[in-house]
């Protein structure tokens, strides 16, 4: 076996100094376009592996950064918008050379793990996925000084965790709009749990256009399940059987109000027309598929990546980053 490549055989085939090559491995933005090329083609060419243990003691980071579910475990396995949040993270953090690691915090022993595991110092950084308002990991993190950020707003810590969201009351009204656009006059909705951004400021958004119609008997909550979704549609039938839109705070939550419909033998959208929120790969093979509303959640994936490494880098603040959503019509309303 022939001997390992090292940074002094890296910087012979650059035709630099070992220093240059040292402080290209360390993200330094001091290197010359020129001299950062000649370098990471000498490492190909080389065969050179970064040390990570080494380069660690000198950079004091490790390298990774931690994303945290705060739900229980099957909700996270039944949800698709979970795997395009870790799936873009993971290909965008793999761009810096940076490992994700994922971590369930869906009761006290899980997030009990999660601060062992950040105050260990085993991450450079935490990005918060779904927290709950009055979530007690999302204070002991701000107070380990680790960088933090969340996708979605962490309510009640806006000011304190940095966040990237879709603008969901906007996408909330552009659905009531367009339902109230379609002649339906009863209109119902199924929000997410009320602790949560998505949850909260979807049903504003719904308010905002119907107003007084807005009525508690028209409103019933649900937890982003799909069972939730199947019974709360069965309590608004109900209690207003009359009602002919219903607008769902998720598309894995629509999936099962129109079930129930299904099965209480409700036409859609003849009968009741329904909305969804996500635009995730269930909105496309639902019978019928779903008009919904399509959130960037690549983009809001890439954009709260973006907003940890700035913090890891040594920025002081970074900004919140709202981005718009869209309508997408199907054949469900």
């Amino acid at each position: 076996m022939g001997k390992r490549p090292t940074i002094h055989d890296v910087a012979a085939a650059a035709g630099v100094s070992r220093g240059t090559v040292s402080r290209v491995l360390n993200d330094d933005r001091y290197v010359s376009p020129a001299a950062h090329a000649a370098v990471r083609r000498a490492i190909t060419e080389t065969g050179y592996i970064v040390n990570r243990n080494a380069r660690s003691l000198v950079t004091r980071r490790t390298g990774s950064v931690v994303m945290v579910l705060s739900e229980p475990h099957e909700k996270v396995f039944e949800d698709p918008n979970y795997g395009v949040l870790i799936r873009t993270a993971i290909r965008r953090l793999a761009e810096r050379d940076v490992s994700l690691v994922v971590m369930l915090a869906g009761d006290d022993g899980d997030r009990e793990r999660v601060l062992r595991y950040v105050r260990g110092g085993h991450a450079d950084g935490v990005f918060l996925v779904s927290a709950h308002a009055g979530d007690a990991l999302a204070d002991a993190l701000v107070k380990t000084r680790v960088p933090a950020v969340a996708q979605g707003a962490v309510v009640g810590r806006e000011n304190a965790i940095p966040y990237a969201a879709a603008d969901d009351r906007e996408g909330a009204r552009q659905m009531a709009r367009y339902l109230v656009e379609q002649g339906r006059r009863k209109i119902a909705t199924i929000t997410g749990p009320m602790d949560t951004p998505g949850g909260i400021q979807r049903l504003e958004g719904f308010a905002d256009v119907l107003g007084r119609k807005a009525s508690r008997r028209l409103i019933e909550h649900g937890d982003w399940s799909r069972l939730s979704g199947e019974s709360a549609m069965a309590r608004l039938l109900e209690r207003t059987p009359d009602l002919d839109a219903v607008f769902v705070a998720s598309d894995l939550m629509a999936a099962g109000a129109l079930a129930t419909l299904r099965a209480a033998g409700r036409r859609v959208p003849d009968d009741v027309a329904v909305g969804g929120f996500d635009d995730s790969s269930i909105a496309v093979s639902t019978h019928p598929p779903l008009t919904t509303i399509r959130q960037p959640l690549a983009q809001v994936a890439e954009e709260t990546v973006r907003l940890l490494l700035e913090l890891v880098d040594g920025a002081d603040r970074v900004d919140p980053v709202i981005l718009p959503t869209t309508l997408v019509v199907r054949d469900s309303a």
